[in-house]
């Protein structure tokens, strides 16, 4: 998928002639194609893919809405991206400030002896809002890690490390089409269930634990995310009060969620559940987070969420309680916010703790 006409809508709504993209996800945002080396120039008529010989070919065949040119030695970039401005008369060049470093943004100036412009919020912007097929992207790396999920549940018991269950989760990811990780599996358990990105380590699942798993891959480029806390034998009564907040503070955020609203808004339904429920020192964090391309997207569905959240645009669902050197638990869903309300795309059975 490419999104070419859109970002040359934008150019014009910008007043800027051509748009010089460096970074990686803006790249496939923009042409469908992933690489690591080289640049895409866009302008109001054409847009040009200048990669090396690593990519060309690959480049030629899945890069669309776009003209692939080949830059080496003797041509190099820099030169073939002169040579692409000149052809696109373009006087008014916008580079990507919030991606380029201070050094990269000067040093693309001097090369191409060009004041540059700043894109600012041009593609946080576009990207916020998800096209269908964006979202059956999404929808697919979801279920891919659903898939891996049922499948290493039945491995859950005492004596199992961490580390093993993070890793059967990558691996069976990846057997059901992953692309890889959109970011490195939290799986933790016992008392280090507190710990909101707590890291999967060598300690032994024992009975009596929360085991809290955190994972996602991708799929078209596009991430996937989701949490699930399950119990190993047996739950204390604290346990399964605390499961059940967690979870209506979910469900009232995901009721609260629609086009329009402020993410903070959002947040705030969830966290009352949790405050009234006398635990509210010990949700921290936001309720959720955009995701995309990247695994944190604007906008945010959190306390500091002060932008309404457009149609299409995606959104963890991710309260949590989190008590230090005890247990903690958290619950995520991914949502599409439409018109009306949101759509949760996730399917993983929640509505009761699962005791293995």
């Amino acid at each position: 998928m490419n999104h070419i006409e859109k970002i040359r809508e934008e150019l014009r709504n910008r007043g800027f002639d051509a748009l010089l993209v460096t970074d990686e996800k803006n790249q496939r945002y923009a042409a469908g194609f992933p690489f690591t080396d080289g640049a895409i120039l866009i302008g109001k008529e054409k847009a040009f893919l200048i990669t090396d010989s690593r990519y060309i070919e690959a480049a030629e065949k899945q890069a669309e809405g776009v003209e692939v040119r080949q830059f080496d030695k003797e041509h190099p970039l820099v030169q073939r991206l002169r040579e692409a401005l000149a052809e696109l008369g373009a006087e008014k060049l916008a580079a990507e400030d919030q991606k380029l470093s201070h050094a990269g943004f000067l040093g693309w100036e001097k090369k191409l002896n060009v004041r540059l412009c700043c894109t600012g919020d041009f593609f946080t912007k576009l990207r916020a809002v998800k096209t269908e097929e964006e979202i059956a992207s999404m929808i697919r790396a979801q279920r891919i890690s659903e898939a891996a999920l049922a499948e290493v549940l039945p491995l859950i018991r005492p004596g199992v490390s961490e580390r093993e269950l993070a890793a059967e989760l990558v691996y069976r990811m990846l057997r059901h089409g992953s692309e890889g990780n959109s970011f490195d599996p939290i799986v933790v358990s016992g008392a280090k269930t507190s710990l909101p990105h707590g890291v999967p380590g060598d300690k032994l699942i024992e009975a009596g634990d929360f085991v809290t798993m955190d994972f996602g891959c991708l799929k078209d480029g596009y991430c996937s995310d989701m949490t699930r806390t399950v119990a190993v034998g047996y739950a204390t009564d604290e346990m399964k009060n605390v499961y059940d907040i967690v979870l209506r503070a979910q469900l009232a955020g995901i009721a609260a969620a629609k086009a329009g609203v402020l993410g903070r808004e959002i947040d705030a339904a969830s966290r009352k559940v949790i405050a009234d429920a006398g635990y509210g020192p010990y949700f921290g964090h936001g309720f959720g987070h955009c995701l995309g391309l990247d695994i944190h997207e604007p906008p945010t569905a959190g306390p500091l969420g002060n932008v309404p959240m457009p149609v299409g645009c995606v959104s963890s669902a991710e309260p949590g309680i989190y008590l230090p050197g005890r247990f903690g638990v958290r619950i995520e869903d991914v949502m599409i916010i439409r018109e009306n309300g949101a759509e949760v795309i996730t399917r993983a059975p929640k509505d009761e703790l699962i005791v293995l």
